[in-house]
């Protein structure tokens, strides 16, 4: 008896391929036989219900499926090319006409199965106008697409549908035989979840024969993409927790309960209270915490993260703050220097600044347990910064940190609690996908009292207008941005660039000390002239979106985006966030080029509540890269979606966890499956995980 292939054999030696053949599939990503079997088709042509020709009557609106019987390309007296097919099926012929699409001569050839949906005309005889089409197969006859569904792949320049689905027939057989034998969730576990068999689900999605049994199948490996997605996320938290043993802060909170209770200048919302109860039971527990704390600009992170950073102090214990700037760094040490005061507790500013002899002294501070809490940038895992007694370790907007810089600060703080801050809201759904190593805490409610940014979409007709009212702020004594997306002109792209309108905005408001910040600029010249803002020199600052992620300037109250439909959602929401962070109204204009505003844009204005926006770019435009998955090392999302399989997703990270709990090296006899295709399918990925 043959040896039975198996799914790791390189692709160019399955039946059909050969090495030219294998070169175009690896542009697909598919290199191995697993591959090609998991490569499966993104939409479906149901040629099960299409309509005949022969019945079709003018004023029809129909789906018809047929072979090309001729073709050609005729002119018209107005100069009009319109390239004209006749398909036939076993009924009898119609004409299909493409008005002013002469380049579909090169595309249609005599002999391919198309199926053609659109409205049906009378023009010399009964004519076909198609809005779509689709090539079924390459010189087939049409009684062979007679009751299909068709499924059409992802596929690439020189590897047509046609021998996609011939090289996919001429292995597929064998390839299900050999998958049958790895399915991973036995019986009982597909059952609790409503899932079918591999097996079925791959044959399915390949050869559906009818569209309602693909679904299911797509939830099969939807649930199995998320259920390996949160194996990897248990397994790095797991060992993240075993490598250090965490130490339970179990102290009286004399600190902790007296700044929340008495000393903060206001109360603590639900979100607030809730949030800070999961930190301390992490921070009580003599397990390590690593818990990400997520919630949109002005939302009051930082003051929960102040009463953990207390709570560490109460204990006897260091606390650090980690932010990826030195004017963040610098805000973080103005804010939690006036929360901390009443209870003499003193921060203390580490940055690159520091130099020399204050430097030595300050490090030294630290080395001895001296300084309580610190404020800094990397700086904090410089050579030289040790902490004596660590305690908590807090780093703010994580994703703005290197791999290896986050990796440091946590090392660098022995068995200290991790508590990650994000102002970039992330649905739910998605949090737990890319941050499933770390427990999620959402601050999904604004304070009190706050008042909403009003918001405005404009048209590039109402552009002085808008800045007769930047000039009424600014009389008033307030502050402005102006945000383009592009630094420069460019032949490539019609938009305006912050340097060309620097010149034209100094022009029209002579009277005001304008400032031009943008990312080509070194970091102590973009630095020195935020400065100059914060401290109410400059009157209005001209940037690009390096102000996504900044400082408070509580005296700045108008926002104007230029071409806004260039920038994502949580873009347009972080720029929005930089006013209205002082007592008085704030505004946000975002111009739009065109005639009418995207809907994107209209969500924008329609709704401040981050969250809600970070859901709606969702749906726009799927989870894909929109978050960056790539840059946590993820692999991007082939078959889940995370609307629809919130459920797969609850139920792969419960038991994902429950299995590593009880067997974290997938040791056990049931769990080798696990540990397999961990290693076959997911090397490289848990390679990247633990960092936190």
């Amino acid at each position: 008896m043959a040896r039975r292939q198996t799914l790791q054999r390189p692709v160019q030696y399955l039946k059909g391929v050969g090495p030219r053949r294998a070169e175009r599939f690896a542009r697909l990503g598919v290199t191995t036989a697993r591959d090609l079997l998991y490569h499966v088709p993104n939409r479906y042509e149901d040629a099960t219900t299409v309509a005949e020709i022969a019945a079709l009557r003018p004023g029809d609106d129909a789906t018809v499926m047929g072979t090309v019987v001729s073709k050609g390309v005729l002119p018209t007296r107005k100069g009009l090319r319109i390239f004209h097919a006749v398909i036939r099926d076993h009924s009898g012929l119609i004409e299909c006409a493409w008005p002013g699409q002469p380049w579909l001569d090169n595309k249609v050839e005599r002999g391919q199965l198309l199926l053609v949906t659109g409205s049906v005309h009378f023009f010399h005889g009964r004519q076909l106008r198609p809005r779509e089409f689709t090539v079924l197969a390459e010189g087939r006859d049409e009684s062979s697409g007679e009751g299909r569904v068709y499924p059409i792949y992802p596929a690439t320049e020189g590897l047509s549908q046609g021998q996609i689905r011939a090289v996919v027939d001429a292995n597929l057989d064998g390839l299900l035989e050999e998958i049958a034998e790895r399915e991973a969730f036995d019986p009982a576990w597909r059952r609790a979840v409503g899932l079918v068999h591999l097996r079925e689900a791959l044959e399915t999605l390949h050869r559906p024969e009818i569209l309602s049994s693909v679904e299911p199948a797509r939830r099969r490996l939807a649930y199995e993409e998320l259920f390996y997605l949160q194996l990897l996320h248990a397994r790095a938290r797991h060992r993240l927790r075993a490598r250090s043993p965490g130490l339970a802060l179990a102290a009286p909170p004399e600190l902790s309960g007296s700044f929340v209770r008495e000393h903060l200048p206001f109360r603590l919302t639900s979100a607030q209270e809730r949030a800070w109860a999961e930190i301390c039971g992490d921070m009580e527990s003599p397990e390590r915490m690593y818990r990400l704390l997520q919630g949109d600009v002005g939302s009051g992170k930082t003051a929960v993260a102040a009463a953990a950073m207390l709570k560490a102090v109460e204990n006897g214990l260091q606390a650090a703050i980690m932010a990826p700037t030195e004017l963040l760094a610098e805000q973080h040490h103005r804010t939690l220097s006036g929360l901390m005061a009443p209870l003499g507790v003193t921060p203390r500013l580490l940055t690159g600044a520091a130099t020399g002899a204050r430097r030595r002294d300050l490090a030294a501070g630290i080395r001895a347990g001296e300084v309580s809490v610190v404020v800094g940038t990397h700086a904090l895992i410089q050579e030289g910064v040790e902490f004596g007694r660590p305690g908590l370790v807090v780093i703010d907007e994580q994703h703005r940190f290197g791999v290896e810089q986050r990796r440091a600060l946590r090392d660098a703080g022995g068995s200290a609690d991790t508590l990650v801050m994000s102002a970039t809201p992330i649905p739910r759904s998605l949090a737990l996908t890319l941050y499933g190593d770390l427990d999620l805490s959402i601050i999904d409610e604004m304070p009190p009292g706050r008042r909403e940014v009003i918001t405005g979409i404009r048209g590039s007709d109402d552009r002085d207008a808008a800045f007769a009212f930047v000039r009424r702020q600014l009389q008033a004594g307030r502050q402005a941005y102006v945000v383009y997306p592009l630094v420069e002109k460019s032949d490539a792209i019609e938009a305006r660039a912050a340097t060309a309108e620097f010149e034209e905005l100094r022009s029209r408001f002579p009277e005001y000390e304008l400032g031009l910040v943008h990312g080509r600029l070194g970091s102590a010249e973009k630095d020195e002239m935020m400065r100059r803002f914060l401290r109410g020199e400059t009157h209005l600052l001209v940037a690009t979106t390096v102000i996504e992620v900044g400082i408070d300037v509580p005296n700045a109250t108008v926002m104007v985006i230029e071409h806004a439909e260039r920038f994502g959602l949580a873009q347009l929401h972080q720029l929005r966030g930089r006013v209205g962070r002082g007592g008085e109204q704030s505004y946000c204009v975002a111009f739009f080029s065109g005639s009418v505003p995207p809907d994107r844009l209209r969500a924008f204005a329609r709704t401040s509540d981050g969250f809600a926006l970070a859901r709606e770019d969702l749906r726009l435009r799927g989870e894909g890269n929109v978050f960056g998955l790539q840059q946590h090392g993820l692999p991007v999302l082939r078959f889940a979606d995370l609307d629809r399989d919130y459920d797969l997703l609850i139920h792969a990270r419960e038991r994902a966890r429950v299995l590593v709990s009880g067997d974290p090296e997938l040791a056990e006899r049931s769990n080798r499956v696990f540990a397999r295709d961990l290693a076959e399918r997911y090397a490289d990925q848990e390679a990247l995980y633990g960092v936190g």
